[in-house]
């Protein structure tokens, strides 16, 4: 299935998309797509929907974050080897892990907003993994069946806060709109995650080409290894890296400015289109 949340912001109603790839409205079978909605029981029965038989959303509909009332929103860093080459890092022996805010959060399509005093504000195409089942001290071999599915994030970033005002990554990722993701939330039974296709274009350059199959830490083991620190809640979001082609691994270094464009796509995922502005 591909999930989707759509209307104003704020407001959004949970929907589906159709054999059409138009989106029906589900807000008369869940309240949102959050929390317990994702959990195995209710993907199932969502499953069983006929999605011609619900109705339309209004045509033009604003398409947004394709998760509600994310609680954590779990990043990893360094988890492509040529990421970490280009960005002059040792490849971790245990995954990085810094946290996103939850309110930086916006629709796929949303205006990305270059920060207050920003000079370094860049770009990361990501897999991110959307949590179904409360997970705390899972294994490895059963880290699956505690996701709901998959998304695009891209994990922008503001390198001078993140690397040269002192402290942890977190105050560099966690800026107002800083999280885009969707379009759609695809369940797990639709997506092979060993070898996707990610793709970055910055008005209309391809910046970043590359694959989940490079990553260094694959999904079921980041799942795991992220429970062992703390408890994942249904609708919490892990999102777990980007291949080459930031503006920090430049020569020289490139960043986004206002009136800029991004187009972020990973196979079977959809596409996510932004414009940037300034603060």
């Amino acid at each position: 299935m591909k999930l989707v949340r759509f209307g104003a912001a704020g407001a959004e109603k949970p929907g589906i998309i159709d054999a059409d790839g138009k989106i029906r409205d589900l807000s008369g079978v869940v309240p949102d797509l959050a929390g317990a909605v994702l959990g195995r029981e209710s993907l199932a029965r969502l499953r069983a929907i006929d999605p011609a038989s619900l109705p339309l959303a209004p045509e033009g509909s604003r398409v947004g974050p394709c998760v509600g009332r994310v609680g954590n929103f779990v990043a990893v860093g360094l988890n492509y080897a040529d990421h970490a080459a280009e960005s002059g890092m040792a490849v971790p022996s245990e995954p990085v892990l810094f946290n996103k805010a939850p309110s930086c959060i916006v629709g796929p399509d949303d205006t990305v907003l270059i920060p207050r005093g920003s000079e370094k504000t860049d770009w990361e195409v990501e897999l991110a993994v959307v949590i179904g089942e409360r997970a705390s001290y899972v294994s490895e071999a059963d880290a699956l069946n505690y996701v709901a599915g998959y998304c695009i994030c891209n994990d922008v970033s503001e390198r001078a806060f993140q690397t040269e005002r002192g402290g942890q990554w977190t105050k560099g990722k966690g800026c107002p709109t800083f999280g885009p993701i969707g379009p759609w939330l695809v369940t797990t039974d639709e997506v092979d995650t060993s070898d996707l296709a990610m793709t970055l274009s910055v008005n209309g350059e391809r910046v970043q080409d590359g694959s989940s199959s490079t990553m260094v830490f694959k999904v079921p083991f980041l799942v795991h290894y992220i429970s062992q620190f703390m408890i994942l809640e249904p609708g919490d979001i892990i999102t777990t890296g980007t291949p080459p082609g930031v503006g920090m691994g430049m020569k020289p270094p490139r960043y986004l400015k206002p009136g800029d464009t991004m187009e972020v796509a990973i196979a079977g995922l959809g596409v996510q289109r932004q414009n940037v502005a300034a603060s």
